[in-house]
């Protein structure tokens, strides 16, 4: 296999696989496992930093306030989606977290064309087309929006936006965004210890790793991605993605026996339409481009 295509596809794992993970940590609230998942993100990123040697970048980017404000946007998206996803997993909604990923890529296609004034091919604004239709759909069956996956792809979608037109690279970038939610993590972790109020240090050693294990479960993923990335095309790249909200999808409905309705499945299949669309238009500019 492509050294690329493995690096990208066991990101992609690991990411669907998360379910599984923070099933383990139902017991605690999602607020809390946030500020773990910082606190713990950024203690490993710093030693992966300090191992490497690779501090150049910091003083620079600390006289650029231009470069923090982004930053610290990105920052403030990053932890909505982490808040997000932690609360649907604990709470059954693996599924609606699922759909989230399915939907983002077709985000991407809309910020792409409402921000940075990008112009999508027909196909893209017909899979755009089927993915409103299928949310529609599912508002309609379920007498609300579906908000979990719509707040999951706006903030992922916004996200890679701002990290698209970053300065820095996938390692330096996170370390800088948990940098700047640390202060407030480590405060509120503090506090939660102090007050006797927080689940950690538990009681049982289990609980204790679980927590501190979200760090390197973030991080890991997330380099393994950056590292494919460089060395496959974008086409590649986005028919991968797929992988991560296929296994949370599979996890949802097999795993932890979320309810699947056949009316909630034509939604997903208006969506799944899209997909479809969107990779096939996506393969066809890519080998024309090949070959021309």
């Amino acid at each position: 296999m492509h050294p690329g295509i493995a690096y990208a596809a066991l990101a992609y794992l690991l990411w669907g696989l998360f379910p599984l993970y923070f099933r383990q940590l139902a017991a605690v609230p999602a607020t809390e496992i946030l500020v773990h998942r910082i606190v713990w993100s950024m203690a490993f990123v710093l030693i992966v930093l300090s191992w490497r040697r690779q501090w150049a970048w910091l003083g620079p980017v600390l006289r650029q306030p231009k470069v923090l404000g982004a930053f610290a946007a990105s920052a403030l998206l990053l932890s909505t989606n982490w808040l997000t996803y932690i609360w649907s997993v604990g709470h059954g909604h693996v599924i609606d977290a699922s759909l989230g990923y399915f939907i983002t890529p077709l985000v991407n296609v809309l910020l792409g064309y409402t921000v940075l004034h990008e112009r999508p091919r027909h196909a893209q604004w017909a899979a755009l087309a089927l993915a409103a239709a299928g949310v529609l759909w599912l508002t309609v069956q379920a007498g609300q929006l579906p908000w979990i996956a719509l707040v999951l792809a706006a903030s992922f979608g916004s996200y890679g936006l701002l990290r698209k037109v970053a300065v820095l690279g996938a390692l330096e970038g996170l370390t800088l965004e948990t940098l700047l939610l640390a202060p407030a993590a480590l405060i509120a972790l503090v506090w939660w210890v102090s007050q006797g109020r927080g689940s950690f240090p538990a009681a049982d050693a289990a609980t204790n790793l679980w927590l501190i294990g979200v760090g390197p479960l973030t991080a890991i993923p997330l380099l393994l991605f950056a590292a494919g990335a460089r060395r496959i095309s974008l086409t590649t790249l986005g028919l991968l993605q797929y992988l991560g909200p296929t296994i949370q999808f599979l996890l949802g409905v097999w795993v932890f026996h979320e309810p699947f309705t056949a009316e909630r499945g034509i939604g997903f299949a208006l969506i799944w339409a899209g997909l479809l669309a969107y990779s096939a238009d996506g393969w066809r500019v890519s080998r024309r481009s090949a070959v021309a």
